[in-house]
């Protein structure tokens, strides 16, 4: 507010990272959300990958100069948790049915209802980003783009299938144990954090395997179900017509999976950017290379000016970033398959 000298005072604990939380209560069971900024700002709404809760999932980027100049000043963000995946989540009670990744998509629907809001940007993260991904689908007028980190839109390929499953079952019979933990970690980082024999964890990783010591092991498997249950929405891709900036890492497990989505978008409005030297978690291991993308996704909705052409604190240059992404094309309503590579 301004005072009687003409001088600002921001607030800073509104445009934190870690907003204040409301505890929604849907059709599915109760749901965190966790509130950032000006509720008069446009909405941007996140939801994280397995495991994971929002200051975890998005804090490298939001710790980010250029991204929270970008994002907490241009957004009202709205970080939903899956069930039971907020700090200091109780147990979800054996007698609450089992929810699919439809269910979690529609519960979507009665948040955006309770906060009185129309249409949103979207941002997820792998099983995150799948699920706004299925709300999108479900909900065309309610979305107004997609920023998806390593997305899955696949069903699970037998493999994963059966290293889910695995997981699965070691968190319903032996909790969060350690071979869950490194497979959780594998699914998220590149091999250059996790480190080697030789070569120690980044904090980065030893923070995350923290956290995972934190999280009620039975609220992860529901979670993990229902991801594991999902169908394939590759054929319902290409009528999906908001537009969509996919973020991938080089060394991401869900690589050919996020290539594979680029192709089934319809060309116009898809763009891709791979990120060398980056696994799942873009958001916290390369979350410099999400700022200038952003920025020129955004412009093409109004939200966001870059008063000046590149930001001098962000590692990548014009002469790193493909032409296509500067046309005035990409600019505006259309955006075609781009890469990005950022080099360590």
């Amino acid at each position: 507010m301004g005072d009687s000298s003409g001088s600002v005072s921001i607030d800073m604990e509104a445009l934190s990272p870690r907003g204040q939380e409301h505890l929604v209560e849907t059709t599915y069971g109760p749901v965190c959300v966790a509130v950032c900024g000006d509720p008069d700002k446009p909405a941007l709404i996140t939801y994280p990958d397995l495991a994971l809760n929002y200051m975890f999932c998005f804090q490298g980027l939001l710790f980010c100069p250029e991204a929270s100049s970008l994002l907490l000043h241009n957004f009202c963000i709205y970080h939903i948790s899956p069930l039971g995946h907020e700090l200091g989540a109780p147990v979800i009670s054996v007698d609450a049915p089992l929810l699919s990744a439809d269910d979690l998509a529609d519960q979507i629907i009665e948040v955006l209802n309770y906060f009185g809001l129309g249409a949103v940007m979207c941002m997820g993260v792998t099983a995150g980003a799948y699920i706004l991904t299925l709300f999108a689908m479900k909900y065309r007028q309610r979305v107004l783009g997609l920023i998806l980190v390593s997305p899955l839109c696949q069903a699970p390929s037998w493999s994963e299938w059966l290293c889910n499953k695995v997981m699965s079952n070691l968190l319903y019979y032996y909790g969060m144990c350690g071979v869950v933990k490194e497979l959780l970690l594998k699914r998220y980082f590149s091999k250059e954090v996790r480190g080697n024999a030789q070569v120690p964890e980044s904090d980065i990783v030893q923070e995350c395997r923290r956290l995972l010591c934190e999280r009620q092991s039975t609220n992860i498997w529901r979670f993990l179900e229902a991801i594991n249950g999902r169908v394939d929405l590759s054929e319902g891709l290409r009528k999906l017509q908001c537009r969509t900036l996919i973020f991938i890492g080089e060394s991401s497990c869900y690589h050919s999976e996020a290539v594979h989505m680029t192709t089934k978008l319809d060309r116009r409005y898809g763009a891709l950017v791979e990120v060398q030297g980056s696994g799942s978690l873009v958001t916290e291991e390369q979350p410099q290379a999400m700022v200038i993308p952003m920025e020129y996704f955004l412009m093409g909705y109004g939200l966001y000016r870059p008063t000046q052409s590149i930001s001098p604190r962000s590692p990548l240059s014009p002469t790193r970033i493909s032409p296509e992404l500067f046309s005035p094309e990409n600019m505006g309503l259309k955006l075609k398959p781009i890469k990005t590579r950022l080099s360590l």
